[in-house]
C-alpha cells in the first residue's frame, strides 16, 4: 500500500502547489484578509469572536456551522465569547463566556449556544444570574449538577480567562473592533465585506482553507 500511495502523493503535490498559487493570486493581504499579528498561533485554528448579545452573530451562526464542517483536517474551530457589548454588564457577559466553555466540556456546544441565542433574541428574555444560564442548559438536555461543578472548575475558569486574554490582545492590535470577527491562525483577519457577494459562502470557505495553510 505504501508503495502504491507514494506515487499518488507525488502526483498530488504539484496540484496542491498550483491550487495554493491560484489562491494567492485571488486573495490579497489588505483586501480579502488582513495580517493582524506577526506571529501565528501554535496550532492551526479558525477563531470566531462573537457575543450571544450580538444580533449579527445570531444570524451568522448557521453560516459558521457550515464553515466549521468544511475545515481541513487538523484545523480546529474555536469560539471566543467577548464581554464588551453594551447589552449586558461585563460581569454577566463573562459569566456567559464561562457557560460557553461549559457547553464545550459537555460536548453540547452547538445546541446550547443556539439555546442561549434563542433565549435572548427570540424569547426576548434577560440573563440576570448563573441560575438563568443553568435553566437554559437543563431545559436543553444538560445535567444541572454537571453544570454547577463545571462552572466552578479550574479548567473552565482558565479557558474563560484565556478567551478574555485573546479578546484584549486582538483589541489592542485593533484587529477586534466588533463582532462577529474571524481570525485564522491568530494572524489573519477575514474581511468578509471584500468577498464575492455572488458566491459568498464558497469564497469564504476557500479563503479560510487558504489562510489556515499559511504560517
Amino acid at each position: 500500500m505504501k508503495k502504491m500511495f507514494r506515487p499518488f502523493l507525488v502526483f498530488l503535490m504539484p496540484l496542491f502547489a498550483l491550487s495554493m498559487s491560484a489562491c494567492a493570486e485571488q486573495y490579497t493581504d489588505g483586501k480579502q484578509y488582513t495580517t493582524v499579528s506577526e506571529q501565528a498561533s501554535s496550532k492551526k485554528e479558525v477563531r470566531e469572536y462573537f457575543s450571544v448579545y450580538c444580533g449579527h452573530c445570531f444570524k451568522f451562526e448557521p453560516f459558521m456551522a457550515s464553515v466549521k464542517k468544511s475545515l481541513p483536517e487538523g484545523v480546529k474551530f474555536e469560539r471566543n465569547h467577548v464581554d464588551f457589548l453594551r447589552a449586558a454588564s461585563p460581569k454577566i457577559q463573562q459569566m456567559v463566556s464561562k457557560a460557553v466553555v461549559v457547553a464545550e466540556q459537555l460536548d453540547m456546544e452547538d445546541k446550547l449556544i443556539v439555546a442561549i441565542f434563542n433565549y435572548i433574541h427570540i424569547q426576548r428574555a434577560v440573563i440576570t444570574s448563573e441560575k438563568d444560564l443553568r435553566n437554559i442548559f437543563v431545559l436543553n438536555g444538560a445535567d444541572g449538577d454537571k453544570f454547577d461543578k463545571l462552572m466552578k472548575s479550574f479548567a473552565v475558569n482558565g479557558k474563560a480567562k484565556a478567551m478574555k486574554k485573546n479578546q484584549d490582545t486582538m483589541s489592542q492590535k485593533r484587529a477586534l473592533t466588533g463582532v462577529p470577527t474571524v481570525i485564522v491562525n491568530g494572524k489573519y483577519k477575514i474581511n468578509a465585506d471584500k468577498l464575492d457577494k455572488n458566491n459568498f459562502e464558497q469564497d469564504y470557505k476557500n479563503l479560510v482553507k487558504y489562510l489556515s495553510a499559511l504560517d
